[in-house]
């Protein structure tokens, strides 16, 4: 039996900064080059700020994995972390057959404790065609001023209107109003921005430069902060239906947001949309690894919080700095057994796709 647990904690990084370097000493132990995509911007420490890529495996290779961490930067440690995991160990590789680590695809967002990018963008909602008319959610628009009001703690007003929306809508209702991407406010939460972010552009410029081969790919992208603590839910992430028998084969049982069996909800421009369009020559299938952290209210006042931080600006260092931990904490839990779930969890997904990978990948219908 694989042990893991002496290694696992290891491959965890309390700051960017420190995964990051990690990352790149990973890469470097193994003889692979490391592709870096660098953003102008200073890091919290003053660090580089970049998109490392690393492909492990044959450059031509027509059957690829694409590991995606930190599409919400603060996510991003429990990604890296399987990242990293994957480059130190003896992963289980095939002919005509690579990896593609994509890391820290938002390292503003990874290094700064911000789930969106510098330009305040949720990037899972950014993959949309700006030439068209944009998604519209009335909902967002209805409790915008209440989810982000003047002063923090918010009072009694602003959360008796927000519980208030919710006997009207019901819980989905709300958390659909919050989270599926609204166009509107730009300082607001859950922005999907009015132009294609950087984090958009260098990603689709990565895909252009690695996947022209590929005839088979498949995706993980990882992310943190919904469903029951350590576990990590597995939803179908392809845009192709008929793609879903087949990863119920390599992954086991999955969840679908269109389905409504999952802890998220429809989204409006993922980032799986660059993987069809950027790729579309390749026969997919994907998942969104989401492992759960704490209940959603309390994920939910954390995010409202730090956006309110980021739109006011705090007098108070104590309350900013609370406000910044709590946020970390609400995504990235400061938990030995957790982090041991995380790992165990993300290295059997990874091996269930590099393995499914070498059967027809054709879809079964």
């Amino acid at each position: 039996m694989h042990d893991i647990s002496s290694r696992s904690l290891d491959l965890f990084s309390p700051t960017y900064a420190i995964a990051r370097s990690k990352f790149l000493g990973a890469a470097s132990a193994r003889g692979l080059v490391v592709d870096s995509h660098v953003l102008d911007l200073p890091g919290a420490e003053g660090e580089t700020l970049a998109v490392d890529v690393v492909l492990d495996g044959p450059a031509d290779a027509s059957k690829m994995l694409i590991v995606l961490s930190g599409v919400h930067g603060v996510e991003g440690f429990c990604g890296s972390a399987v990242q990293i995991g994957l480059l130190t160990e003896d992963t289980p590789m095939y002919a005509d057959t690579a990896i593609l680590h994509v890391h820290a695809i938002n390292p503003y967002g990874f290094s700064h404790l911000r789930r969106v990018t510098q330009e305040n963008v949720d990037l899972n909602r950014n993959f949309v065609d700006f030439t068209k008319p944009l998604p519209v959610n009335t909902g967002y628009a209805e409790i915008h001023n209440w989810l982000l009001p003047a002063t923090w703690p918010p009072g009694v007003d602003a959360e008796a209107e927000l519980a208030a929306y919710r006997t009207q809508h019901g819980a989905r209702g709300l958390q659909r109003a919050i989270g599926l991407g609204q166009y509107i406010r730009a300082d607001g939460m859950f922005f999907g921005g009015s132009a294609p972010t950087w984090s958009n552009r260098t990603f689709r410029s990565i895909l252009k430069r690695y996947t022209r081969n590929v005839k088979q790919l498949a995706s993980i992208d990882i992310h943190t902060g919904l469903g029951p603590s350590g576990v990590g839910e597995r939803i179908f992430a392809s845009l192709d239906q008929n793609a879903k028998p087949r990863a119920r084969q390599w992954w086991g049982e999955l969840t679908d947001v269109h389905t409504g069996t999952s802890t998220s909800i429809p989204l409006t421009g993922p980032i799986q949309t660059a993987l069809f369009e950027e790729c579309p020559q390749a026969e997919q299938i994907g998942i969104c690894l989401e492992y759960g952290t704490y209940p959603s209210d309390r994920v939910t006042s954390a995010l409202r919080a730090e956006h309110w931080l980021h739109r006011h600006g705090s007098a108070d260092p104590l309350l900013a700095q609370q406000i910044k931990c709590d946020l970390k904490e609400a995504f990235y839990p400061n938990a030995d057994d957790w982090k041991h779930d995380i790992w165990r969890q993300g290295r059997q997904a990874c091996l269930q796709a590099i393995k499914g990978l070498q059967a027809d990948c054709s879809v079964e219908t």
